[in-house]
């Protein structure tokens, strides 16, 4: 997008006026025609363990992201001039009172995505979104994984669920989404009820950086390690905004205590540039408990970020065919 593009660009006008939509971007819910990457909403919180609401999620992150301009300052990248962009409307559920099956409903709807050859960018919806994503976009092939939260959501049945929020990425590895020697968990913190409750992760092989070696390490220390682990294999990011300290992302379903900050998290994600991401979602916004909108802003921002990674991969991948 030029940078003298019209006045009457949507894009172009005070951020207070008009519909709302992921970045002020085109919204085509129906015609993806030309679209390469897609941003959309998954307003499902079926899988919560704990405190509900992250199914207002992708509608305020949308009103929030409003305050995104076009290029990212640090790093010149403006994603808009790189590849097409729309907000593709919501990946809506038409039965979610049944888990399993809203999981698939989403799943199909980003198979079609898929197929269209077009990168998602999610907002979701709790953490189990993730794993019907997955089973769209590494359908082809295992994927690595650069994964931002204060769990590691490799738990195992609970209440009578393997498919709820703190268990997506073990049904992920399982199902052959996910190659674990290939994934990175970072951030992960808080007390428990079972001191073996992410053994899974450990055991597959994933990369589990607590926070506690997340600051013996360092930003660029941790950015290194996740440049080693997933290597220059296709890769998904999920950033769950839990894995924010809660002074900056309040309004989420399971805050923890003790996590990195905004700016850490910013530059994490742009010191991520030169993987081959695929895909990327941000996760548990639930603006009911964060009256402010502060929340649904830090996701809002994250979500920039994540799109200026997909932009950079994606001409990346066309520059290599």
């Amino acid at each position: 997008m030029s940078k003298d593009a019209p006045a009457d660009d949507p894009m172009l006008r005070p951020r207070y006026t008009g519909l709302a939509s992921f970045m002020r971007a085109p919204y085509r819910d129906h015609d993806w025609s030309g679209v390469e990457i897609g941003m959309i909403g998954v307003p499902y919180d079926g899988g919560v363990t704990n405190r509900p609401g992250s199914r207002h999620g992708p509608r305020e992150v949308r009103n929030q992201s409003s305050l995104m301009r076009l290029t990212n300052q640090a790093t010149g990248v403006c994603p808009y001039d790189l590849c097409q962009v729309a907000d593709l409307g919501d990946a809506w559920i038409e039965k979610p009172y049944e888990l399993e099956g809203a999981l698939d409903e989403i799943a199909a709807f980003f198979g079609d995505v898929h197929d269209r050859g077009i990168t998602p960018l999610s907002a979701g919806g709790d953490h189990s979104v993730t794993l019907p994503i997955l089973r769209a976009v590494a359908r082809d092939r295992p994927l690595g994984l650069v994964h931002f939260d204060a769990h590691c959501d490799t738990g195992d049945d609970y209440l009578g669920s393997k498919f709820h929020h703190g268990a997506p990425f073990r049904r992920a590895v399982e199902e052959g989404l996910l190659d674990p020697k290939r994934c990175i968990q970072i951030g992960i913190r808080g007390s428990l009820n079972d001191m073996d409750l992410w053994s899974f992760s450990h055991d597959q092989g994933m990369r589990v950086i607590y926070i506690e070696e997340f600051y013996e390490l360092g930003v660029k220390g941790v950015i290194a390690e996740a440049q080693r682990v997933v290597g220059t294999g296709p890769a998904y990011l999920s950033f769950d905004v839990d894995g924010l300290d809660p002074v900056y992302a309040p309004g989420t379903g399971t805050p923890e205590v003790g996590g990195f900050s905004t700016l850490e998290a910013q530059l994490m994600l742009r010191g991520l540039a030169g993987l081959n991401f695929v895909g990327g979602d941000v996760v548990e916004v639930s603006p009911p408990f964060d009256p402010s909108g502060n929340t649904a802003l830090v996701g809002a921002t994250m979500m920039f970020e994540i799109l200026c990674l997909l932009a950079q991969s994606r001409v990346a991948r066309v520059a290599r065919v």
